[in-house]
């Protein structure tokens, strides 16, 4: 009985296990980017991941696609307009437990012990969003300005 329980567990904890986040386009899934042109020269550049990356790795993520899609707009540098996140840390799966002691009347009492597995698959789902302005000539000495190819070999 206990190994098929085991099994059981296991079983359910593999199917509900989320797709790793990558550097890909999120056609179709629920992990990578996507842009959305704004004006001529804004956009809105956005990463979804998952438990499996920290904000900080997203973010490195959303500005390599604003990095990308400013050389390929035939603009050299880019100024990030407004930052934005959402979503959590937490983890798809939690364990808990409990231990209750209960006493009634004529001596009555009773024990018990439960653990729980509770398995939330949206848990740990997060988005950054750039909103961004792309630019090309001379760069302008900003904190909010970034050259696109200097991001790009920071991000390898």
């Amino acid at each position: 009985m206990r190994p098929l329980l085991i099994v059981a567990i296991t079983s359910t904890l593999v199917a509900c296990a989320s797709t790793p986040t990558t550097y890909a386009p999120a056609a179709g899934t629920n992990r990578g980017y996507s842009e959305q042109q704004i004006e001529a020269d804004r956009y809105r550049v956005r990463f979804d991941g998952g438990s499996d990356v920290t904000f900080s790795e997203l973010e490195d993520m959303a500005f390599r696609r604003a990095a990308e899609l400013t050389l390929e707009q035939g603009g050299s540098w880019f100024i990030v307009v407004s930052r934005s996140s959402q979503g959590d840390d937490d983890r798809p799966v939690s364990v808990g437990g409990s231990v209750g002691q209960t006493f009634g009347s004529r001596r009555f009492s009773g024990s018990s012990v439960g653990i729980g597995i509770h398995l939330d698959p949206s848990a740990g789902e997060k988005s950054i969003f750039l909103e961004i302005l792309i630019r090309s000539g001379a760069m302008p000495d900003r904190p909010d300005a970034y050259n696109a190819q200097d991001v790009l070999h920071w991000q390898n």
